[in-house]
C-alpha cells in the first residue's frame, strides 16, 4: 500500500444515539465531551458541534469523525435509553 497516509476509521456505532454533555462544547472554537451509551456499555467522545453547547445538554450524534470523535446537536428529550433514533 502506497502513500503511507494514516487510515483512520470511522465509527458508525455512537450515530443516532442520544448521549449528555460532560464537558460543554465552544461552538466552532473547540469540541466538548459526550457520554453515549452504545455497544452494551457507556462511551466518551470528543463532541464537535455548531453552536455552543452547556454541560448536561442533552444532545443527538449525527456524524463520526472518526477516532472518537463526533458530531453533535441539541437534543430535546432524555439521554439515550439504548435505542436507536430514526
Amino acid at each position: 500500500m502506497g502513500g503511507g497516509g494514516r487510515v483512520v476509521v470511522r465509527d458508525t456505532a455512537p450515530i443516532g444515539r442520544v448521549g449528555v454533555l460532560i464537558l460543554g462544547t465552544r461552538g466552532t472554537e473547540g469540541p466538548g465531551e459526550v457520554l453515549v451509551k452504545v455497544r452494551g456499555g457507556t462511551e466518551t467522545y470528543i463532541a464537535w458541534s455548531d453552536q455552543p453547547l452547556a454541560k448536561d445538554a442533552t444532545v443527538l450524534v449525527i456524524e463520526s469523525r472518526g477516532a472518537r470523535a463526533v458530531d453533535v446537536i441539541e437534543w430535546i428529550g432524555s439521554p439515550d435509553n439504548g435505542d436507536e433514533i430514526g
